[in-house]
């Protein structure tokens, strides 16, 4: 059994932790409603233009002179997966979750005879798939939105993955990361870069009336639209996953929070009960040296 003195140290050093996950509660919620806001913002306009350029996609499909962004190389035999985590821990499943979609998909690319490579963005995703697919990690990322996500900073990674596409290196990318729903909710999204994704028939069938009048020419339009394309995409990743890492920090740290306060008031009653017990034996001690007197 502990004594009075362990007791009043665990005491204090539980009071301590809540302190500090208290804290990063607040920090989290206070860094959430801007990532929130900014993820909310960015989406109407992502999707608007992967669902004109998939649409676009499904028109060109089997055409000679198809920018290779847009259909593919025609294969699928190497696939690049882009797995886009945080670079700090203490926010409950966020990081393993995507580091097992990853995973997961990697293994089974490769049961099927496949090549893999991974990009990861963010050190926790990088830590956590080096002991299985050390190997198969072209590169990765770290401080990315560590001020907030920018623009520029979504840049310098479609960058790296145009020029291996450019290079041969891969016939597919595909993104991992967690979408934001809620502050207690977050789902874990697989997106296809390259090529792009063509839409369901329902949906071509929405898009089929549509008449796009390209000046100055086709080609000219697509080989800035479709790299910009991979750009916005990536920060839409980037914006949802910051969003979720605040969200998920915040209710991990509100958890511990709440198992902090728990465990220090049975820690209290534990310590009452031993001082009390201590005090009684103490007045059995002196009441029997007396009446030994």
């Amino acid at each position: 059994m502990p004594s009075l003195k362990d007791l009043r140290l665990r005491i204090n050093s539980v009071k301590s932790t809540r302190k500090i996950t208290s804290a990063m509660k607040m920090v989290a919620a206070s860094k959430l409603r801007r990532a929130q806001t900014a993820a909310e913002q960015g989406r109407p306009y992502a999707a608007r233009m992967e669902r004109m350029l998939s649409a676009l996609a499904a028109g060109m499909a089997g055409q000679s002179g198809a920018p290779r962004l847009m259909v593919g190389t025609g294969k699928d035999q190497t696939h690049l997966l882009i797995a886009v985590t945080g670079d700090r821990g203490l926010c409950g499943g966020f990081n393993s979750s995507i580091a097992r979609a990853t995973r997961q998909t990697a293994q089974a690319l490769i049961a099927e005879g496949k090549t893999v490579k991974i990009l990861t963005v963010g050190r926790k995703g990088r830590d956590a798939l080096r002991r299985d697919f050390g190997s198969l990690i072209a590169d990765g990322w770290e401080g990315i939105g560590k001020k907030g996500v920018t623009f520029a900073e979504t840049d310098q990674i479609a960058d790296k993955v145009l020029a291996m596409f450019e290079e041969g290196a891969f016939d597919v990318c595909t993104v991992i990361y967690n979408r934001f729903q809620s502050v207690i909710s977050q789902v874990v999204t697989r997106q296809t870069l390259i090529p792009l994704s063509v839409p369901a028939a329902e949906e071509q069938k929405d898009a089929s009336g549509a008449i796009y009048e390209f000046e100055p020419s086709e080609e000219a339009i697509l080989a800035d639209l479709l790299p910009r394309n991979l750009s916005v995409q990536l920060f839409r990743a980037l914006l949802e996953s910051n969003a979720s890492e605040q969200g998920a920090r915040m209710t991990a740290m509100d958890n511990a929070t709440r198992n902090a306060g728990d465990m220090l008031n049975k820690l209290t009653v534990k310590y009452n009960r031993s001082r009390q017990a201590q005090i009684t034996k103490e007045l059995i001690e002196i009441i029997s040296g007396a009446e030994a007197l």
